[in-house]
C-alpha cells in the first residue's frame, strides 16, 4: 500500500518553491496579469509569456476558459511546469462559482496525473482580485483536492501555497477540520 498524500498549507512565495508543478491563477488569456499570474510570469521569465502565446485560442482572446487547464513549462522557475487555470470571478455564489472553481483545482491534478506529475502547488485561486471569499473558497480547495487524489496516483505532495496569514490560517484549518 502506497503512503498517504501530504497535503500542506505553507506561507511561501509559490514562484519560489521546488515542485514539479505550481498552478499559475491565471486570466483567459494567459498573456500574464496582476498578482500570482504577474508574479509567476516575472519570475520564469519571457519565454514563458511566448510559451503561453503559443497556446491555441479556443475562442478569440481566450486560451484558458474559466475552469480549465493548461500545462506550460517552468522555464526559470523552480518548478518544471506551470500549470495555468482560471477562476471564477466572485459574483455572489449563485452564477456557477463553486463549481468552476472546483473544476480549476480538478483540472489542475488531471494535467499532473497526465504528466506523472509527484508534486503541485496551488494559491489560493480567485482570492485575489477575483474576489472570492476566502474561507469558501478554501473548503472548496480542500474537499476538491481530497476528493481527486483517487483518481490521480502520480500525485505524492499538495501544497497550498498561501501569501498571507489570512489564507494560510483559512488553510489550516480547512486541513484540519475535515
Amino acid at each position: 500500500m502506497s503512503a498517504p498524500v501530504s497535503l500542506k498549507a505553507v506561507q511561501a512565495d509559490i514562484t519560489r518553491l521546488s515542485v514539479d508543478a505550481i498552478v499559475n491563477a491565471a486570466n483567459e488569456t494567459l498573456l500574464g496579469g496582476g498578482g500570482v499570474d504577474g508574479a509567476i510570469h516575472r519570475a520564469a521569465g519571457p519565454q514563458l509569456l511566448a510559451a503561453c502565446r503559443a497556446v491555441s485560442e479556443v475562442r478569440p482572446g481566450v486560451r484558458c476558459p474559466t475552469g480549465e487547464a493548461r500545462l506550460t513549462p517552468g522555464f526559470r522557475l523552480p518548478a518544471r511546469y506551470v500549470i495555468h487555470t482560471v477562476g471564477p470571478v466572485w459574483q455572489g455564489g449563485q452564477r456557477g462559482e463553486p463549481e468552476r472553481l472546483a473544476a480549476c483545482y480538478r483540472n489542475a491534478l488531471r494535467l499532473a496525473q497526465e504528466h506523472a506529475l509527484a508534486s503541485i502547488a496551488f494559491p489560493a485561486i480567485s482570492c485575489g482580485v477575483y474576489g472570492y471569499p476566502i474561507e469558501q473558497a478554501v473548503e472548496i480547495a480542500v474537499r476538491t483536492v481530497r476528493a481527486s487524489l483517487p483518481q490521480t496516483p502520480a500525485v505524492r505532495e499538495v501544497v497550498f501555497a498561501c501569501f498571507g496569514e489570512e489564507i494560510l490560517a483559512a488553510y489550516r484549518a480547512a486541513l484540519q477540520g475535515t
